[in-house]
């Protein structure tokens, strides 16, 4: 079963990005700490760094165990704690408090700290897939093409929130050059040009663009979402289908169901591939394969009947 009842978590360990969105942290952990006590838990913090997080986290939870483990901050700072704790029994929280918190919109968590404080008493438990994605883990979305390189631009500029996404993809998309993809899945084959291909384990993106409307995050298979060259007077209309769930209505979409997948592009021996918002340069052929059921995260509530 893909859920689970409420845990008694007593123990928890709140990882801590200092620099993830724009959201200011000054009295972040005093604010955490506070609830923590009122509601009868014990709450300790791990600080990220940039510099060797993941072996740090390992080795900090095998000489201080907790019960459940909250990421503060990011789909940076999910990734890491997600890749930490993926394979055991111990649950992934989410504080979401970066740019774009992807996993955290699709998981119904509340996007501030107020209304996503309450998990760490209220919750059920759902356990879902994961990706390696070149070697790479994800728990959310990787893509490669347009989107890969916004991101990457993103990464390395000054500014943060939606507005500056915006206006990055609109400077990149008059000279980009889609690239030729030869896919092989254990269900299909493609081959062709496309603008973006998008490695989806989840559906919507921190921008709040949906790329793939029917996935689950738990139910052992991943989609490669694909958007073909198109005119630039269908910009609009494909801009408007991925703000609406409409992804599969276009005539320049097409989406492959799979469990693992090789993707080669065509003339290039490494590319720009962004993985859980993370720009990578990863060489190519690129294998993707899927972790069924690897991961426990805590979620909401559902929502009373009726």
């Amino acid at each position: 079963m893909p859920f689970s009842k409420s845990l008694l978590l007593r123990n928890l360990l709140f990882v801590l990005n200092p620099i993830s969105g724009d959201i200011d942290k000054e009295g972040l952990e005093e604010r955490i700490q506070d609830y923590c006590r009122e509601h009868g838990r014990t709450a300790t913090f791990f600080h990220t760094s940039g510099s060797d997080d993941l072996a740090r986290l390992r080795q900090h939870l095998r000489q201080e165990p907790a019960e459940a483990v909250f990421a503060a901050g990011g789909d940076g700072t999910v990734n890491l704690v997600g890749e930490a704790l993926t394979g055991t029994e111990t649950p992934l929280g989410i504080l979401p408090l970066g740019s774009g918190n992807g996993l955290s919109k699709d998981l119904g968590i509340g996007q501030n700290l107020e209304e996503a404080l309450p998990l760490i008493w209220q919750h059920t438990v759902r356990t879902i897939d994961t990706l390696r994605v070149g070697g790479h883990f994800s728990a959310h979305l990787a893509d490669l093409g347009f989107n890969a390189l916004i991101v990457e631009r993103f990464a390395a500029g000054d500014t943060r929130g939606p507005g500056a996404y915006v206006r990055i993809a609109m400077q990149e998309y008059l000279d980009y050059e889609p690239a030729v993809y030869r896919i092989e899945t254990d269900r299909e084959t493609f081959e062709g040009a496309a603008f973006m291909l998008t490695v989806a384990n989840a559906n919507t993106f921190g921008s709040n663009v949906v790329i793939n409307p029917a996935g689950q995050l738990d139910d052992g298979e991943f989609e490669l979402c694909l958007i073909e060259p198109f005119p630039g007077t269908a910009a609009p209309g494909i801009l408007y289908r991925l703000y609406t769930e409409g992804f599969d209505e276009s005539l320049y979409t097409r989406r492959l169901c799979c469990r693992h997948a090789r993707i080669h592009i065509v003339g290039q021996e490494q590319a720009l591939v962004q993985v859980d918002g993370e720009p990578l340069e990863l060489p190519m052929p690129l294998d993707i394969q899927m972790l069924p059921a690897s991961l426990r995260v805590l979620v909401p509530l559902p929502a009373p009947a009726g």
